[in-house]
C-alpha cells in the first residue's frame, strides 16, 4: 500500500466548502448502513502485508472473499438461518432490525446526524479494522457531542476537509487523531492510530476507503479500499459454502419423453 502518492491525493480546489465541513465530514462516516447494500470491492491492510483481496458483501451479513488468483478464502454460511429457539429466550437486543429498516435524523445535506437503536456490524475479516472501514461510526460517534468543547469528539480534526479523487471516486480527506472518548470497534486494530492518522471516507458509501498513520514513532498498520461496483445484486449462490446449483432457466431445458407403450 505505502505513502499515498500524488495521484491519488488529487486535490480539487484545496479545502472544501462549507458543506463539506467537519461536523458534516462526522455525519458522513454515521452513514454508511443507510447508503448502501451490497458492495463488491478490494481490500489490502498493510498488517498482513499481502496483497489486496477481493469481496463481495451484501448486508446484514453475507460476506465472500477471494485471493487475487481467485482462490476462496472466507464464504458465509448460514446466512438463511431462522430465528428459533435462541431468539425466544434472547434479550431485547436479538430483535434490534437492521439499521436500513429504521430512520436517523438528517442534515440538510441528507448525511446521518443521530443514529438510532439498531443491529449494527459488519462481517469481518483478519481483524476489526474490516469492518470498522465499512461503517466508520467510531471516528464520528452515533450523534453529535452536545457542545463543540476541544476534545469532546470521538477523534480531532487536525487539517480541514479536503475533496480528493480517490480510485476514481470522490472522497473527503482529514488528519485526525484520538480523544479520551474514542472507541474503536477493534482495540488491536483502530481505524485511528494513537498519534494523528489520515483517513479518507467515499462521499457515496460512507465507507472509509483508506487510513494511514503519520506517527513516526508509533507507526501502526492502515488499510486501502478500492471501490469496485455499489448496490449490484448479488445471489444467496455467491455467498454459501456450496453452490445451490441453480437451474439457468434462460437456457433450454431437455425433457425426456418416455414412449408410448403399446
Amino acid at each position: 500500500m505505502g505513502t499515498w502518492d500524488a495521484k491519488h491525493r488529487q486535490e480539487h480546489g484545496g479545502a472544501v466548502t462549507p458543506a463539506d465541513s467537519a461536523a458534516s465530514f462526522r455525519n458522513l462516516c454515521r452513514s454508511s448502513p443507510w447508503k448502501w447494500q451490497s458492495l463488491r470491492f478490494e481490500y489490502s491492510d498493510s498488517a498482513s502485508g499481502t496483497g489486496p483481496v477481493r469481496a463481495w458483501l451484501r448486508r446484514p451479513g453475507a460476506l465472500r472473499l477471494e485471493s487475487a488468483d481467485g482462490t476462496l478464502l472466507n464464504s458465509t454460511t448460514g446466512i438463511n438461518d431462522s430465528r428459533d429457539g435462541l431468539y425466544i429466550s434472547a434479550t431485547r437486543k436479538s430483535w434490534l432490525l437492521p439499521a436500513h429498516l429504521v430512520t436517523p435524523v438528517y442534515d440538510d445535506g441528507g448525511l446521518v446526524r443521530r443514529r438510532p437503536e439498531a443491529a449494527y456490524g459488519e462481517p469481518s475479516f483478519g481483524n476489526g479494522r474490516f469492518a470498522a472501514a465499512l461503517d466508520p461510526v467510531e471516528l464520528a460517534g452515533n450523534a453529535p457531542v452536545p457542545l463543540e468543547f476541544p476534545n469532546a469528539n470521538a477523534v480531532e480534526i487536525l487539517e480541514p476537509v479536503h475533496d480528493v479523487e480517490h480510485e476514481g471516486r470522490r472522497a473527503l480527506e482529514t488528519v485526525v487523531s484520538p480523544n479520551l472518548s474514542y472507541r474503536p470497534l477493534d482495540p488491536e486494530a483502530p481505524l485511528c492510530g494513537p498519534g494523528p492518522t489520515r483517513v479518507r471516507v467515499d462521499a457515496g458509501t460512507g465507507v472509509c476507503v483508506a487510513s494511514e498513520p503519520l506517527d513516526g514513532e508509533a507507526r501502526r498498520p492502515g488499510h486501502w479500499i478500492r471501490i469496485l461496483a455499489v448496490d449490484e445484486y448479488m445471489l444467496d449462490d455467491l455467498f454459501v459454502a456450496e453452490p445451490m446449483n441453480l437451474t439457468d432457466v434462460r437456457s433450454h431445458i431437455q425433457w425426456p419423453l418416455r414412449p408410448n407403450p403399446a
